[in-house]
């Protein structure tokens, strides 16, 4: 009979190989995962009282940084919230004012984590017929729209493969607008960013059914619906600061979009609050994903 430490022995043996077993079916070199996030970050007016910006900015900086995001799309940030917002450590912003195409007015701005992602190359689009100035679109009456995009190389990938990011915020009141600008942004994706890995994301002002996401459902994938582990939080995204908001479907109009290579293992709506009040009146929203291995 073997004695108590053969038996140790052989345990010890088993283990590896059944360790060594799981790690030969598994892929030798499956991505490593990261999280992307959509914000809103409601722009800063005074009129907003115990919620205008100075209240909420180290709440949302902490936020932020609490839940280890990798790529952070923000819209309605100002000049000077994107300034607060450059102040996260190990982040690198890309993006322009949508005002004059340089600083002045909201920002669709992306910050890149630069020990995960190196920025290619970036631009801006305005969300009209003349998508490369700044310019209201069809029957926007408040405001110029924009869409900013940046193509990424995932430094901790063993491949040469690409990904590309675009955020944007779709008009609140044009009907048109909000349908125009998802079939520009459609065409704008084909031809920049090809057959690459890429997530839509943003503050598009359309619920679940409506036209816009309907076009873009058309070409792309909702990660909330693609999420492997079923989805975090309310179906809404829009509070208006109400901490007691309903939160239906039909208030989530921030969306997280991606092409099928992409794979969402998480998906999840923030309902992060400090004394009943949130960081902005939209929920952010994350994904945490995967890309697909390039190599043969």
């Amino acid at each position: 009979m073997p004695c108590p430490r053969s038996w140790t022995l052989l345990r010890a043996a088993c283990a590896l190989i059944t360790l060594g077993c799981v790690l030969a079916l598994r892929p030798a070199s499956a991505a490593e995962p990261f999280k992307v996030a959509s914000f809103n970050l409601r722009l800063n007016v005074a009129s907003d009282g115990p919620d205008a910006w100075p209240h909420r900015r180290a709440q949302v900086l902490a936020l932020a940084q609490y839940h280890d995001w990798d790529l952070i799309g923000t819209q309605e940030g100002l000049p000077e919230q994107i300034a607060d917002l450059e102040t996260l450590p190990g982040f690198t912003r890309v993006g322009v004012g949508r005002d004059d195409g340089a600083e002045r007015g909201e920002h669709a701005a992306v910050f890149v984590r630069t020990a995960r992602f190196e920025v290619l190359r970036s631009g801006t689009f305005w969300l009209s017929e003349t998508p490369e100035r700044p310019s209201k679109g069809w029957d926007g009456r408040c405001c110029n729209r924009i869409a900013t995009w940046v193509e990424l190389r995932d430094k901790r990938a063993d491949d040469a493969g690409r990904l590309f990011l675009f955020n944007t915020h779709f008009d609140h009141e044009g009907v048109v607008a909000r349908r125009e600008s998802a079939r520009l942004l459609l065409s704008r994706w084909r031809a920049l960013a090809g057959s690459n890995p890429t997530l839509v994301i943003g503050d598009f002002n359309s619920a679940p059914g409506s036209e816009p996401v309907q076009l873009l459902q058309q070409a792309l994938q909702d990660a909330r619906a693609t999420s492997l582990t079923p989805p975090y939080g309310p179906a809404g995204t829009f509070q208006g600061f109400k901490i007691d908001a309903p939160l239906t479907e039909q208030t989530r109009i921030d969306h997280i979009f991606h092409t099928r290579s992409i794979e969402v293992l998480k998906w999840g709506a923030l309902t992060d609050s400090l004394r009943g009040r949130f960081p902005s009146d939209h929920l952010p929203i994350e994904a945490t994903v995967r890309l697909p291995d390039a190599r043969p």
